[in-house]
């Protein structure tokens, strides 16, 4: 029944064929959850988890009445491993919302100026930077030095990295300047570029040990090492994108000028973000992002968008697990060619036979993809899909 309800459009389900939908979508994200942030090892393709979230979205949006205690929408991530101690975050680590196409991002700045009740002629300054694929973290700070360090976990509670982020050669120890508030907590996304990621899969390769699938898999794996002094060997870098402190009045009042603050003490911030007015402008921004994309020494997967000004991002708020100040644009999932060098038959636990393509390896989307499902036999007669 489950995967019948799958097909059929949010617009058409009844009431309860949407909680048992919403039921199955809950179970079924929080796989892929636990499979992503805990275990490092994904099952799906990104767009794919996406447009699970988005089904889940538009059901609940529709029958708000039908909102599950475990819905996907009032979770980040997923819950902390076991061999970390357990990490309150003083503020959340929320996700944020997604963006596919022009029409999103209009409608993301129609919300803007409706909520923030602005005239024709008044703009909405943002801030556009590159999301980066890695793992995002906070490193919190007091008097200056460096205390703590945690992964972003469920966006409520994190795992206790800090031995393994002391190691990272991009997070200082010791903020400089003067004008370093007592307690701070700098927020941003590790990652391995892609020349590190190449030269670590080469030495254990070497060694005859598991590589890693992509950039993203390796920083994870690298920052959840139980020694620090495999993280220490690792290739990893921290690049800020905000900041969080206990008294917001020490801040600039905008999200640039926040980060080239948090520049100013020591961290690295992208040097690709830049400023964008309107709807248009923000288009343009992740044009040109996406031709650079592949030319950049680190893995993207879109761009995201948020409102400069601070006032105006506290005004706006949060709903659900998200930000209404800011939105992430992805890119389209890159496509590549490949060789089908064998079909075989797979029996499932339920007597079904499915058709599995064994293909020529393959690097795309971050993934070496060697094994395809041939299930949709429509599909396969369209493409011509033979050895």
């Amino acid at each position: 029944m489950s995967g019948e309800l799958r097909k059929t459009p949010v617009e058409e389900l009844l009431k309860p064929n949407a909680a048992v939908e919403l039921e199955a979508l809950a179970a079924e994200i929080a796989r892929h959850d636990e499979a992503y942030h805990r275990n490092d090892a994904p099952l799906i393709s990104d767009a794919d988890y996406d447009r699970l979230r988005g089904r889940n979205d538009a059901i609940e949006a529709r029958f708000p009445g039908l909102v599950r205690d475990d819905s996907p929408s009032k979770r980040v991530g997923a819950s902390v491993a076991s061999g970390f101690t357990k990490v309150t975050h003083s503020k959340p680590m929320l996700s944020l919302g997604n963006a596919f196409n022009e029409d999103d991002i209009h409608e993301f700045h129609g919300r803007i100026r409706r909520f923030l009740n602005l005239g024709d002629d008044e703009t909405v300054e943002i801030v556009g930077e590159p999301k980066i694929d890695g793992v995002s973290v906070s490193a919190r700070f007091e008097r200056g030095r460096f205390v703590l360090g945690a992964t972003r976990g469920d966006g409520t509670t994190g795992e206790n990295i800090t031995a393994n982020i002391r190691t990272i050669p991009s997070v200082p120890l010791k903020l400089r300047g003067d004008d370093v508030p007592d307690l701070v907590e700098v927020r941003g996304e590790v990652y391995m570029p892609k020349d590190g990621f190449e030269q670590l899969n080469r030495r254990l390769a070497e060694r005859g040990e598991k590589t890693f699938v992509n950039p993203r898999n390796a920083a994870a794996g690298s920052l959840r090492q139980k020694k620090s002094t495999v993280t220490a060997r690792r290739p990893l870098e921290m690049c800020a994108y905000s900041v969080a402190v206990t008294d917001e009045s020490l801040l600039p009042d905008t999200q640039w000028e926040g980060l080239k603050r948090v520049q100013s003490w020591g961290f690295r911030i992208n040097p690709e973000m830049r400023k964008a007015r309107g709807a248009e402008e923000c288009l343009e921004a992740y044009s040109e992002l996406m031709d650079k994309r592949d030319g950049l020494p680190y893995e993207i997967d879109g761009i995201v968008f948020k409102v400069n000004r601070l006032d105006q991002q506290k005004a706006l708020g949060f709903v659900s697990r998200a930000p209404r100040w800011a939105i992430a644009q992805k890119f389209p999932a890159q496509e590549e060619l490949t060789v089908i060098e064998d079909v075989e038959f797979q029996v499932g636990r339920t007597g079904a036979v499915t058709p599995v393509a064994r293909l020529k390896p393959v690097f795309v989307g971050g993934v070496t993809v060697s094994n395809a499902t041939l299930h949709n036999m429509d599909e396969i007669r369209r493409l011509g899909v033979h050895i």
